[in-house]
């Protein structure tokens, strides 16, 4: 027998054939990493919502007939940081009660309140309300600077020309003497503030009806309503022309 055909020492050819080793158990994975997902997930989420974009749904007919009750629309929130709102713009802005200084009287609520007040889950339970804590959505009819007239009927004038506004379509009704139950308006748009109003004149909670004050501060202003998403019949873009511009001519045949 040569050297290489000579068994190893370390071969035992008597010896059982051993068994494969069982493979490694997986270790266990900690709670902590799904909640970490989780979590991470929904700062991402409100982080978007907070700065960036976010989808409102539409819960009253105050600006009817142009956005229907349960329309949901995106609310983008950049735009007014490098610019004022301007007149048609349909702007999303947190509740009187939050700012006006006779309804926050009673109404008090902070951020946190209202960031878990606003949550789809939380919103629907009984008792948790808060006005304070709610969205408007209107429309800008004036800006800073502008002489401002509202009419009885809620017609609007500013710099002494009438507003062109073909989405109205419910003016508040008068009687003989002009008069009726919606609220005249007259005043200078001040500084950081701005007028809106509801498309829907007749039935619409806007600048002519606060108690303390007609104007709202741009700092209120939570963002620009620019496309509404749903329904599908209707979707598009929100954008409308300056009310007080007028409409550029047309070519005539």
């Amino acid at each position: 027998m040569s050297r290489h055909d000579q068994p190893s020492p370390l071969a035992d050819p008597g010896a059982p054939a051993a068994e494969p080793s069982a493979p490694p158990e997986p270790a266990e994975e900690s709670p902590w990493h799904f909640w970490r997902g989780v979590l991470i997930t929904l700062a991402v989420a409100l982080g978007i919502r907070q700065v960036l974009l976010e989808a409102r749904f539409i819960p009253s007919g105050s600006m009817l007939p142009g956005l229907q009750i349960q329309d949901r629309l995106l609310v983008e929130k950049l735009s007014y940081r490098s610019r004022a709102p301007r007149r048609g713009e349909i702007v999303v802005f947190h509740a009187p009660h939050h700012f006006d200084p006779v309804l926050k009287a009673d109404h008090q609520a902070g951020p946190l309140r209202c960031l878990l007040v606003n949550l789809p889950l939380v919103s629907s339970i009984p008792g948790l309300h808060e006005p304070a804590c709610d969205a408007y959505i209107k429309r800008v009819v004036a800006v800073a600077g502008d002489r401002v007239v509202v009419n009885p009927r809620g017609e609007v004038t500013v710099n002494g020309r009438r507003l062109v506004e073909p989405y109205v379509k419910t003016y508040c009704p008068v009687d003989s003497q002009g008069m009726g139950p919606c609220r005249p308006l007259s005043g200078v748009v001040p500084p950081h503030h701005v007028l809106t109003l509801g498309d829907n004149r007749a039935n619409s909670w806007d600048g002519r009806f606060w108690p303390g004050g007609a104007f709202l501060p741009t700092s209120e202003i939570i963002g620009r309503a620019f496309w509404r998403f749903y329904p599908l019949t209707t979707a598009g873009s929100l954008d409308s022309p300056d009310p007080l511009r007028p409409a550029p001519a047309t070519a005539k045949p």
